[in-house]
């Protein structure tokens, strides 16, 4: 049961929270991953997770970590999302993360096409005095690409194993 609300409520409420904050700020606070990364240690417990499975979330948030700190590195993408694709890798583990990347990939690429388009019309003046969506709607305005690693996580998440696992609990 503890295993379920965790994986089924908690994390897709963090994401959610995650998504929202790089909105709103184009920032990611590192507690918002340590709770995801929190989240994934007692969904693992409570669900009995075999340690050679846990090692394999493991070494599916390292390699992520790795890959995404590249990314940051070179300029693509900011270090909040960097941290949080490698703590939604440690959820979705070794399995999923060709397809996570895949999936947050194509919403990164829906997101971006949204943005643009919106970003091309006058924003309108009831919503130009809120400061998160003035800097939202700027031009060269970066992109809250936490938007697309949470959409990805959550298209995803009902095709897992941890999905299919909890819901047989």
């Amino acid at each position: 049961m503890i295993a379920q609300i965790l994986l089924l409520a908690v994390f897709p409420a963090l994401l959610a929270v995650a998504a929202g904050w790089d909105v709103a700020s184009f920032t990611i606070p590192n507690r918002v991953q340590l709770a995801i990364v929190a989240a994934f240690v007692g969904f693992a417990l409570a669900a009995g997770m075999p340690a050679g499975d846990f090692g394999w979330h493991l070494l599916s948030a390292a390699i992520a970590l790795a890959v995404s700190f590249a990314l940051f590195a070179v300029g693509y993408i900011g270090g909040g999302d960097a941290k949080l694709f490698a703590a939604v890798a440690l959820w979705l583990g070794w399995d999923a993360l060709p397809a996570y990347a895949i999936f947050a990939t194509l919403s990164g690429g829906v997101l971006a096409l949204v943005l643009i388009t919106l970003r091309r019309w006058p924003l309108p003046a009831f919503l130009a005095g809120e400061g998160w969506i003035a800097r939202l709607h700027e031009r060269d305005a970066g992109m809250p690409y936490g938007v697309a690693l949470a959409a990805g996580a959550l298209l995803l998440l009902p095709q897992t194993e941890l999905f299919r696992l909890a819901a047989g609990n």
